[in-house]
């Protein structure tokens, strides 16, 4: 057999290859940024300039973020580090409805500043700066010249195509429908996404995610306004090509949550694939994950092919003063942050008319709800006055005479405005249900919202603490997952849901993976960091820092992060790759002979 010379050596780790299928100790030859050897004996080593001790080590696909807002930081940031750093090389963008195909960049900052908490100035700037493209294939083109870092899969939002059809404004008026030519310029333009490779379409039903900017502000996003005919064409495009429906239900309204798991059945007609936001165990309804599982499968053994998005990880979130966007679900909450002016605001929260709107809508217990609005459950983390720092807002209240715990709140948010930080944990609080959504097989785990939030919530790492909960429960003799069926849920299961050639690691597949050392599936993970972003003005956003957990990271054949640290290739050289929804998989094509596979 003809002698291969190899770029790089990994020797002695624990290979796991994203199928599910056994682990086991492998020598991984790495040859023109591809998979060329997973052996059972030592690989010849004549040649080769990178040989990495393994010993010890899991070497593992790169894992897949299905659910980012990363399409604004990409353009001006586009290594994407805070993902990759953690052992995810491939990540997906325009979700919820929201991309930067179509519209221009005030637009853009009117769709993504409030809802995803990044700041519109920013938004504005970025995407009027980079914007060359005017269609998928233009788009495709402009991050390929970029330095990417992980690989990008895309869907289009629907909001951006009804924006950049309609026009803003008639966008997000009820009283306002497409006209035929508006209808037929969104359905050719989601046929050129998909004839381009994007996976599918997002779209959004969920009603507190509110625009930015002056003209059309605290209107709910485009895609909401949209009719079931509007839908129902859309849809129908998506259903025909095979390929994904990412959405959000309305929660206050049963009747769109149940519409949304019934549209995947494909009664005499292909099913749609639908990818809903989402499973969480919310505080709020603590019983409602209980029918999560039982309805992904009913649909499934009735012909549908669905799946809810999972963060596997608790959610917590911070907020620094009264600027959090689980506030917009109801309506005193909606009022204050529709204020953008600081002085406007703080005379808002002053009034006791709307106090008492605020105290009727923190009492209420009627409804879908995602916040559980118990101020005993908000921790303060952050204030000039240190008298408060480690208690609740609820303890506060009772400190200072009784005082109701809005009525605290608000105390404190009008005195130290933005310099108040406080967190809470929302869902996926408890640890006995987290097992059972990680073992559902009509969960997908994700829901990251890496790239957006960037003063609230730091997932970047959930990868990585799915992985830790799997080991921790072996290692107690109670598994719920095999490390394996842990790993491919993370990697191959969904890559190939969504039909993209990622997330394996076999002879002939793209050499991204990373090198985990379980010993450090440790606390560190639960901890956060804060790190500047220089493409936004320097602000400094919540991110993970567990640098000895994961040894290094390759996208492509190419070192990306060694040692918690960014190679010197990393934002200067791209490395990954925009991958097309149905391209064929090398490693199902390839016929190189690879010497003592185990």
């Amino acid at each position: 057999m003809a002698c291969v010379t190899y770029d790089t050596i990994i020797r002695n780790g624990r290979w796991f290859d994203g199928t599910g299928g056994p682990s086991g100790i492998r020598d991984i030859g790495i040859s023109d940024g591809r998979i060329a050897s997973i052996s059972t004996t030592p690989l010849d080593d004549s040649g080769c300039d990178r040989v990495i001790d393994a010993a010890g080590k899991w070497v593992l696909p790169g894992m897949v973020d299905i659910h980012t807002h990363y399409d604004v930081e990409i353009l001006a940031g586009p290594s994407l580090s805070e993902s990759l750093r953690h052992g995810v090389t491939t990540i997906m963008v325009g979700s919820c409805s929201l991309s930067t195909i179509h519209v221009d960049g005030t637009d853009a900052g009117d769709l993504f500043g409030r809802v995803e908490a990044i700041p519109r100035e920013h938004v504005i700037d970025a995407v009027d700066r980079h914007k060359t493209w005017v269609n998928c294939e233009e788009y495709i083109s402009a991050l390929e010249a970029r330095p990417l870092g992980p690989n990008v899969a895309a869907f289009i939002g629907h909001s951006d195509m009804r924006a950049a059809t309609m026009g803003l404004d008639r966008a997000t008026r009820k009283d306002q429908r497409p006209n035929a030519h508006e209808q037929t310029q969104m359905e050719r333009w989601l046929n050129d996404a998909l004839d381009a490779g994007f996976i599918g379409m997002s779209s959004q039903q969920l009603l507190f995610d509110k625009l930015d900017g002056d003209i059309c502000r605290s209107r709910t996003l485009p895609s909401t306004y949209a009719r079931p005919r509007e839908l129902r064409r859309l849809k129908s495009l998506l259903r025909n090509r095979d390929r994904v429906l990412q959405s959000g239900p309305d929660l206050k309204n049963p009747l769109n949550v149940a519409s949304q798991l019934v549209q995947s059945l494909g009664i005499g007609r292909r099913p749609l694939k639908t990818s809903l936001l989402s499973a969480a165990d919310i505080k709020a309804n603590p019983q409602a994950i209980r029918i999560i599982g039982p309805l992904a499968r009913l649909i499934n053994r009735l012909g549908g092919n669905f799946r809810w998005q999972h963060l596997p990880v608790p959610f917590e979130v911070y907020a620094d003063g009264i600027d959090l966007v689980i506030f917009e679900e109801f309506g005193s909450g909606a009022a204050a942050l529709h204020l953008s002016d600081e002085m406007a605001r703080n005379e808002l929260l002053r009034d006791e008319g709307y106090r008492r709107r605020f105290r009727k809508d923190y009492e209420s217990r009627f409804g879908t709800r995602v916040w559980h609005r118990d101020f005993f459950d908000a921790e303060i983390v952050a204030c000039p006055d240190p008298a408060v720092i480690g208690k609740s807002f609820g303890q506060v209240g009772v400190d200072r005479g009784g005082v109701h715990p809005v009525d605290a709140f608000l105390d404190l948010a009008l005195e130290h405005g933005k310099a108040l930080r406080w967190r809470t944990t929302i869902s996926n609080h408890r640890p006995e249900l987290l097992r059972k959504m990680a073992a559902e097989p009509g969960i997908q785990m994700g829901f990251s919202d890496a790239g957006a939030h960037l003063r609230n919530m730091a997932f970047y790492n959930f990868g990585l603490r799915l992985l830790r909960h799997v080991r921790d429960a072996e290692l107690a003799g109670t598994p719920f997952l095999s490390m394996e069926q842990a790993v491919h849920r993370l990697t191959g299961e969904l890559a190939d849901w969504y039909r993209i050639d990622a997330g394996h690691l076999r002879v002939g597949d793209r050499a991204d993976l990373f090198i985990l050392d379980p010993d450090r599936l440790d606390d560190s993970l639960d901890s956060y960091h804060e790190e500047v972003v220089a493409q936004y003005g320097d602000l400094s956003r919540m991110v993970n820092r567990n640098d000895p957990t994961v040894e290094a990271v390759f996208v492509g054949g190419e070192p990306v992060f060694v040692g918690g640290e960014p190679t010197e290739v990393l934002g200067r050289r791209r490395t990954g790759r925009f991958l097309r929804a149905d391209a064929t998989p090398a490693a199902s094509t390839s016929t190189r002979a690879v010497s003592n596979v185990g």
